[in-house]
């Protein structure tokens, strides 16, 4: 992928557009579909919505009571347990996958952690590099015979946040001094990369993978920040109501990565980063995060195969060969 694929299409669809316009006449009957934090915020929207067309919806959660009520009202969904945070539940996880399906048309990193306090996990990965990035990684390597078997499509949801910072080459864990918000824009900047280089590797067998901005939601994924947090940053008032301005709602929220999903649009394309049901932008230097765009360090080729390399060697997935 070049910058030079990164650029608008004319897509019909727009930041308001919600997930039953871009599903409208979308037919998912016989198609297999994995959603990580399907049952909650932009997941559960995303989950209705390929239920609703027919799609088999596997849906791997850290807790799962929680996942398999809120799934309840919909046909065709099913938990799996699973915490991204832990390798060997990833991949026991994606075994199972495997033993109960010979196709996986859809498979959608959603799930996420934003702004956390300082946490280890594993062999002492921080929290939010594990649980956006390094678990995504693992789950895909794991599940990607079943991925190239029909040539399926990788949904992973990034954010403009990946502003904030490149990958932190020097010190990826923060062992140094933690900072959230770097913490969380680094692996926001790593869900782009891992979708461009899953592409670069998967689209022979085609596989192709795309990375997204969803839009500003309030979801669970602020849970972790204080509501005078929030408040200060004028995203709701002191009732913990949305006043931000260009905020989405859930289904507008999750109509992004279904648009990545289903578009014939996107036929033939992959390693793109999208926003408001279309192709982003590359950023330009000076812009804010607010201008929305694409930066183009999260595109770099040789940085997206050298994040490879480090997770490869961090979870010991199993390699996918190009």
């Amino acid at each position: 992928m070049t910058t030079t694929d990164q650029q608008p299409l004319g897509s019909p669809f727009s930041a308001v557009s919600t997930a039953e316009d871009v599903m409208a006449g979308i037919d998912l009957s016989g198609r297999t579909a994995v959603v990580t934090g399907g049952y909650s915020g932009l997941g559960l929207e995303t989950s209705r919505a390929l239920s609703a067309a027919g799609a088999r919806v596997i849906v791997p959660a850290r807790r799962p009571d929680a996942a398999r009520a809120a799934l309840r009202p919909f046909d065709g969904c099913e938990v799996v347990p699973m915490d991204l945070a832990d390798p060997d539940g990833v991949r026991a996880a994606a075994a199972r996958i495997c033993g109960s399906t010979d196709r996986l048309d859809l498979l959608f990193a959603l799930a996420g952690v934003m702004a956390t306090p300082e946490r280890r996990v594993g062999p002492g990965w921080e929290g939010q590099f594990a649980a956006n990035h390094l678990g995504h990684f693992l789950l895909a390597c794991e599940l990607h015979p079943l991925l190239a078997a029909h040539g399926a499509r990788v949904v992973v949801n990034s954010s403009a946040g990946h502003a904030l910072t490149d990958i932190r080459w020097h010190d990826p864990h923060f062992r140094t001094g933690y900072d959230k918000w770097l913490a969380y824009g680094q692996s926001k900047t790593a869900n782009v990369l891992f979708a461009a280089r899953l592409d670069a590797l998967g689209r022979a067998d085609g596989v192709r993978a795309f990375a997204l901005h969803p839009g500003k939601i309030i979801t669970g994924l602020q849970r972790e920040m204080t509501l005078r947090e929030q408040i200060d940053r004028g995203w709701v008032d002191e009732h913990g109501t949305v006043v931000g301005a260009d905020f989405k709602s859930p289904s507008q929220g999750a109509a992004t990565g279904l648009w990545a999903a289903t578009s014939p649009l996107l036929d033939g394309r992959g390693g793109l980063y999208l926003e408001d049901c279309e192709v982003a932008r590359v950023a330009a230097p000076g812009d804010s995060m607010d201008d929305g765009g694409v930066r183009p360090y999260a595109l770099d080729p040789d940085a997206a195969a050298r994040l490879w390399d480090l997770s490869l060697a961090a979870t010991g997935a199993t390699p996918i060969t190009g």
